[in-house]
């Protein structure tokens, strides 16, 4: 260790001290949300000055927002990281303002909070005579991750470093600062800034502390692998990375982020500013699998708050009137009356439906409506979006539950049936589980969407969920002003097109005035078309509102699904070694199988052992995968065709044989 430079002694925050904030603050949309807004006005009561250094962008409405809990507000250029954005602050300040502070904060706005109180913790930390400290710590990593040799040293984490006067007034720190590389990239920033801080100043003789220290957690970084054992012992931070981390990892290391988000509302955060801002900034299906965002219902309503109820609507789209019975006895499972609008393809369809209609004259049914399409093209997407577009006006209803008469005769019996199954039962099992469904957006006024799970039994979605649809979702979503971050495999989607949606929450689709023309025929439904796109987008469209998404499950259903699921992985798993991370990077590496044969399997080979001759080879593989895929649908095609022709053949003979 270096002999200290400095002649200041580190000493307790004194009594009436001054304490001044620099909040680094990064949103692509210039917003401010209200986990900010929230964070430094329970922060103002420790600090005399909150200057909020913003790199990027900052919309009028941010801006104030901002000014109502800051002192200060400066919008830079988004380059050099929060070390940059620091950096500069602080000059922008002066050295001999801030010499009148007895200590200063480098916080970002990468994490949530408070979680409980700051209270606690200051009182803590300010009877510590220490020159900085930190909120949380990293532990001792060999070989360093980043550079694969040496030491990575345990460093204070960066998103809150408390600097005590006698350091910031020092010649060490000056120069710390004043040396301090241009950072153009993320690993640079860990590297020169994060992990080197705590060492480097140490080492100079200054004296640290960490109010949470790794050593007392079972793992070296407990701020994402231990959150809720952080939030038992008092710590109000709580990262946001727990919640959009790449959800193997923590699968590998069991972190169940619904257990830490319900532990952190049970310490009086208030989690739907937590979601507001972790769906605009996150890939949907990450987070929903790190918040585990799926709800199994019971039958029995367990949750329904009847003395509030939500002003309903029903849209159902019938194409196939012999389903008008069966989808009226779902819909009537709703806990409160409901405006029905159905709508179908032409006026004689339309008369056999009001006669249904008119037989059952169900109390739940408190006026309905039969609207004749001009068109099928789009089929129920065109019918919700169009036809009945004034339904979703906001503020006319509360919540509309979506449905259709679905048989997916393309499809075979087996598939096609279980699909129609697994959409209604998942939507409305019983009137107690869509009770339950409905309690869901009593008690999350954030809550946009719920539908059933990524349909998987009887078809290969799993794994590649976008089809052809990836391309025309991004130009869609770009002229919509939809930012979400894509999922990389397949999207988080209402496959089927069954929910219970907001009307809020639709807005960015709703606003846009489609037209019939612009979906395909009925006959050319198919990936890569509007409607398959759209059904493909509407989580996305959603969560760039702040609305999120969850799942809903009847008990059956996610009997079924998980077994088969169980079953399938472990078959997947069983050639592979390690933990299912492993399994996936190394498939990954690997690439795209296509449908096997020597061609894919001598691919496969290169790209894992010759990687600069498969670099080489890249540029085939994009025809060849064309190819491949065209080959594969005709075949399939193929075989649906001849399943369906022993269905009708095993049909028919069965009614021959009846008659006889």
């Amino acid at each position: 260790m270096e002999q200290r430079a400095s002649a200041v002694e580190p000493v307790a925050f004194p009594a009436g001290g001054r304490r001044i904030v620099f909040y680094l603050l990064h949103d692509s949309r210039g917003d401010v949300d209200d986990y900010v807004v929230y964070k430094l006005r329970e922060l103002r009561p420790f600090v005399q000055h909150i200057f909020v250094v913003v790199n990027g962008r900052l919309t009028e409405e941010g801006r104030s927002r901002l000014e109502q809990v800051a002192d200060t507000v400066w919008v830079r250029d988004n380059v050099g990281f929060d070390v940059w954005g620091y950096k500069t602050a602080m000059a922008r300040f002066g050295a001999e303002r801030l010499a009148e502070f007895d200590e200063l904060i480098l916080m970002n706005y990468t994490w949530f909070g408070p979680v409980g109180s700051f209270a606690p913790v200051f009182e803590r930390m300010d009877e510590q005579p220490v020159d900085f400290w930190g909120m949380t710590d990293y532990g001792a990593e060999t070989p360093n991750p980043y550079t694969r040799t040496g030491v990575l040293h345990r460093h204070l984490q960066s998103h809150w470093i408390a600097v005590r006067k006698s350091m910031f007034t020092s010649d060490e720190w000056r120069s710390y600062w004043d040396e301090m590389p241009v950072i153009t990239t993320y690993t640079e920033s860990i590297l020169t800034h994060e992990s080197r801080f705590t060492h480097h100043f140490e080492e100079l003789g200054f004296t640290s502390a960490v109010a949470f220290a790794v050593d007392d957690y079972p793992s070296q970084h407990p701020a994402l692998l231990n959150a809720d054992l952080l939030l038992d012992d008092g710590c109000p931070v709580l990262k946001r990375r727990a919640f959009f981390h790449y959800p193997p990892y923590l699968d590998r290391h069991a972190v169940i982020g619904r257990w830490t988000i319900e532990k952190a509302e049970s310490y009086g955060y208030p989690v739907a500013m937590l979601y507001q801002n972790l769906v605009k900034n996150s890939q949907p299906k990450s987070l929903y699998a790190d918040a585990s965002m799926m709800e199994i219902l019971p039958d029995v309503d367990v949750s329904y708050d009847a003395d509030n109820p939500l002003r309903l609507a029903a849209v159902a789209h019938i194409f196939y009137e012999d389903m008008t019975d069966e989808l009226l006895d779902r819909l009537v499972m709703l806990p409160a009356p409901f405006d029905l609008f159905i709508t179908t393809t032409d006026d004689e369809k339309a008369a056999q439906i009001q006669a249904v209609l008119d037989e059952r004259a169900d109390e739940k049914v408190a006026r309905s409506e039969i609207r004749v399409l001009p068109s099928n093209r789009g089929r129920d997407l065109s019918a919700f979006l169009i036809a009945c577009r004034d339904v979703l006006e906001p503020g006319r209803y509360d919540l509309v539950v979506k449905i259709h008469s679905k048989k997916t005769v393309q499809d075979s019996y087996n598939a096609g049936r279980y699909f129609k199954y697994q959409q209604l039962d998942n939507v409305l099992n019983s009137p107690g589980y869509a009770a339950n469904a409905v309690a869901l957006f009593q008690k999350e006024p954030g809550l946009g969407l719920a539908f059933p799970p990524m349909i998987h039994v009887g078809y290969p979605t799993m794994g590649r969920g976008w089809y052809a649809n990836r391309a025309p979702a991004e130009a869609l979503a770009k002229e919509l002003g939809i930012r979400v971050p894509f999922d990389d495999i397949s999207p988080l989607a209402p496959y089927g097109c069954f929910w219970f949606a907001r009307p809020e929450a639709l807005r960015l689709l709703v606003d846009h005035e489609w037209k019939y023309e612009e979906y395909a025929a009925p006959d050319q439904h198919r990936d890569g078309s509007l409607a398959h796109v759209q059904e493909r987008l509407i989580s996305y469209a959603a969560a760039e509102l702040g609305y999120h998404t969850r799942t809903i499950s009847a008990l059956e259903h996610t009997a079924i699904s998980h077994v088969a699921l169980d079953f399938k992985l472990d078959q997947m798993g069983a050639t592979m070694p390690g933990y299912p991370i492993d399994q996936i990077q190394f498939l990954h590496r690997a690439g795209w199988l296509g449908h096997g044969g020597i061609v894919a399997l001598t691919r496969v080979y290169l790209k894992l052992n010759h990687p600069k001759i498969a670099a080489t080879l890249r540029p085939l593989e994009r025809p060849a995968r064309i190819a491949h895929a065209w080959l594969w649908r005709m075949r399939h095609r193929a075989e649906l065709k001849r399943n369906r022709e022993e269905v009708a053949s095993d049909l028919a003979e069965g009614e021959l044989r009846s008659e006889e």
